[in-house]
């Protein structure tokens, strides 16, 4: 008897990718949801260090059209994504994510050109960081986002000569990934697999177009910049729309909207090394403190996870 229902209850369990949540995750799930997040921002970097080697031919506008067009062509064919049939509950994010990657990789892309990689990325962590207190209500999660949110500002050292359409560029960004955040979650519980990301990667190449065809009429593109673009647009763009969507399956919103703050730490990294970005003493104090906040989170999500499970493994000694 013990043995059939120990059955029924794993064949009722909820598979991997299909109607997982950050609610009924393992230890082991959560874990590969962190590993998730890092795959996605030092890619995430890395790829916007290359994006911006490209500006000098292209431009910011030029390098996030590329992107756009590069995720459709890689994500359409793999994914085949259906478009008809689609719900009007399942339309409202797919929308919304079009208009946030258009204005997060260009505000964002606009603010490299104008204040350099690693303040521009740092600044637009304060939207992720936003969605990690809003969503937060224990203090030590609070105490680790303002902890982190201390690391940005010691980071960036910034002066009283500083760039305000940069940084109100940089900023503009930080309000779109945070509803990228919520977004693609939103998308992940509605649609299936990638289908969701690759509709929205898709209607954005669309709408891309017109603006891709006038820009590159008057800005001729080289083949090292195109090049660049590409591998931008694959490390930037497709390496972390998937990622993120699995791993928002996989811990909850505030987890990873805290956890993310390691992204000026892959920023700075990628400035130094692709685009010879110097680290100055308070930028390397300051990614110490962003990497310590998230250990601490997500050392508190482990313990979080162990004790459902527990309480699980509890209520089925009880039954």
């Amino acid at each position: 008897m013990d043995t059939l229902e120990t059955t029924d209850r794993t064949r009722n369990a909820p598979a991997d990718g299909e109607q997982l949540s950050a609610a009924t995750a393992t230890s082991r799930q959560r874990g590969a949801g962190i590993v998730m997040m890092l795959t996605s921002s030092a890619s995430n970097q890395t790829g916007a260090a290359l994006g911006a080697l490209a500006f000098p031919a292209i431009g910011p506008v030029g390098v996030v059209a590329v992107r756009q067009f590069v995720t459709a062509i890689v994500l359409t064919p793999i994914v085949r994504p259906r478009l008809r049939g689609l719900r009007k509950d399942q339309w409202r994010p797919i929308l919304g994510l079009v208009v946030v990657f258009s204005v997060m990789n260009l505000s964002l892309y606009a603010a490299i050109d104008r204040i350099g990689l690693g303040l521009a990325v740092t600044l637009e962590f304060l939207g992720p960081l936003t969605v990690a207190i809003a969503s937060s209500r224990r203090v030590l999660d609070i105490a680790c986002a303002v902890l982190a949110g201390v690391g940005v500002v010691v980071l960036t050292n910034p002066g009283p000569t500083a760039d305000i359409i940069g940084i109100t560029l940089a900023l503009l960004a930080a309000t779109a990934w945070g509803s990228y955040i919520l977004l693609n979650r939103t998308l992940g519980q509605r649609l299936p697999g990638l289908q969701g990301t690759a509709v929205a990667g898709l209607v954005t190449a669309a709408a891309w177009t017109p603006i891709a065809v006038t820009w590159f009429a008057f800005h001729a593109p080289t083949a090292a910049a195109i090049a660049l673009s590409v591998a931008c647009g694959l490390m930037s763009s497709l390496v972390p729309y998937v990622a993120d969507l699995l791993a928002l399956r996989r811990v909850p919103a505030r987890m990873y909207g805290t956890f993310a703050s390691i992204n000026p730490v892959w920023a700075a990294l990628a400035g130094w090394g692709l685009l010879r970005q110097a680290l100055d003493l308070n930028e390397w104090i300051g990614i110490g403190m962003i990497v310590i906040s998230n250990v601490v989170v997500s050392a508190r999500g482990f313990t979080s996870s162990r004790e459902r499970g527990r309480a699980a493994a509890l209520r089925d000694i009880a039954d």
